[in-house]
C-alpha cells in the first residue's frame, strides 16, 4: 500500500528538483572582467582623446553603460581588489598595501568573497588571470605556489604564459637611473618596448581572453549559471607589447597631459612643510626627455588590451549565453601619466582614484549611454547580488547601484570613499569636491573639480570652503584598523 505513495513522493521530488534546476539556469550569468592599472584613457570615457579602443567603445554602443563617475576603494592593486571582492573597506580589514594578504588579516580572512558567495548560491565560479592580488606562500622561494585566490573558485586556471621583449637589456627603453639613485624593482619596472614577435596572439592576456572565449562558446557549465572572472594583467607595467601597437601612436603626434611646475607646493603637513615630491620615474623621464615615449607606450598597451577585450566579447556574442550574461568590466584603480609630477598610482588624487567601469545588463542598460551617478567599485558586490536575485550580504560596505542601471538619469551622488595605502589616509568625493585627509602627517586637501579638474589649487586654507570641508570630513572613518601582517619580500 505504501509503494504507490512512495512513487508519488519520488515523482513530486523529481519535479521539484527539475524546477529548481530550471530556476537556477534562468538566473543571469556574470562575466566579471578586471583590467590591471587601466585609468580613464578609454575612448568612451574621454580620458585621452588620442587613445584607440574600438572594442571597448563597441561595448558601450551595444549596451555597456559607461559609468563616468566610478572610483576605486583604494589606489593600489591588493587593497582595491581585496575591498571590492570582500565588500569591506581597507580601514576595517587592515589590508592597506600589496603585502597584506587578506587571508592573513584577522578581520578579512573569514569574509565570503564575491565568487565564493555566488558559488554558495548555485553558481559555477571559474577564473583565469589576475582577480585577487598574488602573494607568495611561506617557504615558497621560487614563487611557484603563490596564493592567487584559487581557493575562491570552483574552477581555477593558471595563465598560459606569453612572449617577452625583443631586447635582452634592462631596462629595454634605455632610460638611465638618476645620479645616486638606487636601482630597485621599481626602477626596472618602469620599462617599455616591443616584444620579440610582432604577434599579439602569443601574448599572455590575449591567450587568457581566447581561453575564456572558448569556454563561453563550448560549455554549458553543467546547467548552472556561471560567474566567470577574467583578469587582464596589462596595462600594468612593464609595457612590452608588439611593435604594431607602438606604430599606432607616432611620437610626433603624442599630446602630453597638462602639468604644473608648482603643483605640489600647496600640500603641507601640520608643520607647514611640503609633503610630496615628484616621483623618481617622473624625474627620470623629465631629465632624459622621455615623457612622450612613456605616454606612447601606455597608449600602445591599452590598445593591445582593447584587442584582448574584443576577443573575449566576440566569444560571448557568439555563444548561447549572450542574451543572459551580465558583463561587468572594471579597472582596479587609476594611473598617473605625469600628472602630479609622477608615473604610477598609490596617491589619492583624481587620476589614481577614477576608474573605468562598464556594466551591460541585457535588456536593461541602454546603448551609447553615459551615466553620471557616483559609484565605487566596492558597490559591485551588492549590485551583482541584487541583479542576480541572490540574498543580500549584510557585511557589504557598498551600496547596490542596480536602480541606477535601470534609470541612468536618476540622481545618485552619495559621497564615496577611497582608502590610501596607510591607515588614516582617505579621500572623500561628492562629484564636485574632493577632500583628502592624511592624519599621520596632519595634512588636508580640498579641490573644486568644476573649476579645477586637474586639482592644482588646494583650497584647504580658504575659510570660504570650511563648510564644504566639514561636510565631507564627516564621511572620513573615525577609527583605522591596524595594518594586517605583511608578506616577506
Amino acid at each position: 500500500m505504501r509503494r504507490p505513495a512512495f512513487i508519488v513522493i519520488q515523482l513530486l521530488l523529481s519535479i521539484f528538483a527539475t524546477g529548481m534546476v530550471q530556476a537556477e539556469s534562468q538566473k543571469p550569468n556574470v562575466l566579471f572582467v578586471a583590467i590591471d592599472d587601466l585609468n580613464d584613457w578609454v575612448g568612451c570615457f574621454g580620458g585621452n582623446p588620442q587613445v584607440k579602443t574600438p572594442n571597448l567603445d563597441k561595448l558601450a554602443a551595444e549596451g555597456g553603460l559607461v559609468m563616468t563617475n566610478a572610483y576605486a576603494p583604494a589606489t593600489v592593486c591588493c587593497p582595491s581588489r581585496s575591498a571590492l571582492l570582500t565588500g569591506v573597506h581597507a580601514h576595517k580589514t587592515g589590508v592597506y598595501g600589496n603585502k597584506n594578504n587578506l587571508k592573513n588579516a584577522p578581520k578579512a580572512k573569514d569574509l565570503v568573497t564575491l565568487p565564493e558567495y555566488f558559488s554558495q548560491h548555485g553558481y559555477h565560479a571559474l577564473s583565469m588571470g589576475k582577480i585577487f592580488h598574488k602573494h607568495p606562500l611561506p617557504g615558497d622561494t621560487g614563487n611557484k605556489k603563490s596564493d592567487a585566490g584559487q581557493w575562491a573558485f570552483d574552477e581555477y586556471h593558471k595563465t598560459l604564459g606569453g612572449i617577452g621583449p625583443a631586447s635582452k637589456k634592462r631596462p629595454v627603453n634605455g632610460l638611465p637611473n638618476l645620479p645616486g639613485e638606487k636601482v630597485s624593482y621599481h626602477y626596472h619596472a618602469f620599462d617599455w618596448g616591443p616584444t620579440a614577435e610582432n604577434d599579439e596572439t602569443k601574448m599572455l592576456d590575449y591567450r587568457t581572453a581566447s581561453w575564456a572565449a572558448e569556454q563561453l562558446k563550448t560549455r554549458d557549465f553543467d546547467g548552472k549559471p556561471f560567474f566567470m572572472a577574467i583578469g587582464i594583467s596589462k596595462p600594468h607595467l612593464t609595457w612590452y607589447v608588439p611593435q604594431k601597437y607602438f606604430d599606432m601612436y607616432p611620437l610626433d603626434e603624442i599630446v602630453l597631459p597638462k602639468t604644473l611646475a608648482t603643483d605640489l607646493d600647496d600640500i603641507l603637513d601640520r608643520n607647514g612643510k611640503r609633503i610630496y615630491s615628484p616621483s623618481a620615474s617622473w624625474l627620470r623621464a623629465e631629465k632624459y626627455g622621455k615623457h612622450k615615449e612613456a605616454v606612447q607606450a601606455y597608449l600602445a598597451t591599452i590598445t593591445f588590451v582593447d584587442d584582448c577585450i574584443g576577443v573575449l566579447l566576440d566569444g560571448l556574442a557568439g555563444s548561447k549565453h549572450a542574451d543572459n550574461t551580465i558583463v561587468m568590466l572594471w579597472g582596479d584603480h587609476g594611473w598617473f601619466l605625469s600628472e602630479k609630477q609622477r608615473y604610477g598610482k598609490t596617491q589619492l588624487w583624481q587620476e589614481s582614484c577614477r576608474v573605468p567601469l562598464m556594466v551591460k545588463v541585457p535588456g536593461v542598460t541602454p546603448k551609447n549611454k553615459q551615466c553620471m551617478g557616483l559609484v565605487n567599485l566596492i558597490d559591485m558586490y551588492p549590485t551583482l547580488v541584487e541583479l542576480c536575485g541572490l540574498p543580500e550580504n549584510s557585511v557589504n560596505d557598498g551600496h547596490s547601484f542596480a536602480p541606477l542601471l535601470r534609470d541612468p538619469n536618476m540622481q545618485w551622488n552619495h559621497p564615496t570613499l577611497t582608502n590610501g595605502c596607510l591607515p588614516g589616509f582617505y579621500r572623500v568625493y561628492d562629484g564636485r569636491y574632493s577632500y583628502i585627509s592624511n592624519r599621520q602627517r596632519g595634512a588636508e586637501e580640498l579641490y573644486d573639480h568644476r573649476d579645477d579638474p586637474m586639482e592644482w589649487t588646494n583650497l584647504i586654507g580658504n575659510s570660504e570652503h570650511d563648510g564644504i570641508k566639514s561636510r565631507l570630513k564627516a564621511f572620513v572613518p573615525k577609527t583605522d584598523e591596524p595594518k594586517s601582517p605583511e608578506n616577506p619580500d
